[in-house]
C-alpha cells in the first residue's frame, strides 16, 4: 500500500494510506494524540496507581515509533525504567522513518529515534540505562503472552478499515497478556470495541480524548484470579 507524508494539526508528520483513507496518527496532531492517549492516560495513569520500579509495556502497532520514542523521553526525564515491546506486522522502511520530524519538534536526539528502528528484531536491545526495547514482527492474532505486561498501548488502525483487530478474540489476547490490574489504553471510543473489551473482562472507562476526539477508552484488567495466582 502506498504511504504518503501528511502534516498534522500540531505540525508533526504522519503517514497517510490513500487506499484506506487512513493515517498512522490523528490528523489533528500526531504528537498531541500520542502524548494524551498513551503517555498521560496510559503511562502516567499507571505510574500514579502502582509503586513498581520497572514498567513492562507492549505497543500494538509499533509503526513510526512515535509512542516508543515519547516513552523513552519520559524515562529519561522522570527516571522511569521501562521494558518496551513493540509488535508490528509490517515495519516501515527507513527512508519513511527519516522523513518524520518528531525529533526537531521535541528537541530530542535523532540518534535514539533512529536506533529504535535500526535495532534488531526479536531480541531485547538496551537503548539506555532506563529503556529496553524488543521489537516483534508478527500479526496481533499471533500474540500468546500471558500475565506479562503492566500496560498496553493499543494503537492499531481504526475499526473502519481493520475491524478484525477490534474483536473479542484480539482483546482476549490483550487481557491475557496483562498482569492483574494491568491497563490498556487506546485512542478509540467505538461502541463495538468497548463492548468487546467488556465482554472479555476489562473494566472500561470512557475518558476525554485527544484533540479532535471527544472520548477514548481505557480498560483495566481485574485483579489476579485464582488460576493466575497459581501460575
Amino acid at each position: 500500500m502506498k504511504r504518503t507524508l501528511l502534516k498534522t494539526g500540531d505540525g508533526s508528520y504522519t503517514l497517510h494510506i490513500s487506499e484506506w483513507d487512513e493515517q498512522y496518527h490523528s490528523k489533528h496532531g500526531a504528537i498531541a494524540e500520542a502524548l494524551h492517549v498513551f503517555i498521560k492516560e496510559g503511562l502516567y495513569h499507571w505510574v500514579s496507581k502502582n509503586p513498581a520500579t520497572t514498567i513492562s509495556i507492549m505497543e500494538i502497532g509499533f509503526g513510526t515509533g512515535l509512542n516508543g520514542f515519547l516513552t523513552f523521553l519520559e524515562t529519561e526525564k522522570d527516571n522511569l525504567k521501562v521494558d518496551y515491546t513493540g509488535v508490528e506486522a509490517y515495519p516501515l522502511q527507513i527512508d519513511e522513518i527519516q522523513k518524520m520530524n518528531y525529533t526537531s519538534l521535541l528537541k530530542a536526539t535523532e540518534e535514539i529515534f533512529m536506533q529504535l528502528h535500526t535495532s534488531s528484531w526479536e531480541e531485547k536491545i538496551n537503548i539506555s540505562e532506563n529503556f529496553n526495547l524488543t521489537k516483534q514482527q508478527k500479526f496481533f492474532s499471533e500474540i500468546t503472552a500471558e500475565n506479562t505486561f503492566d500496560l498496553i498501548y493499543f494503537d492499531a488502525f481504526g475499526i473502519r478499515v481493520q475491524p478484525e483487530l477490534w474483536t473479542e478474540e484480539i482483546f482476549q489476547k490483550m487481557y491475557n497478556a496483562l498482569k492483574g490490574n494491568g491497563v490498556l489504553v487506546t485512542y478509540a471510543a467505538n461502541g463495538n470495541a468497548r463492548r468487546a473489551m467488556q465482554t472479555v473482562g476489562f473494566l472500561v472507562e470512557r475518558i476525554p480524548g485527544p484533540p479532535g476526539k471527544k472520548e477514548m477508552l481505557r480498560g483495566t484488567k481485574k485483579p489476579s484470579t485464582f488460576s493466575e495466582a497459581k501460575a
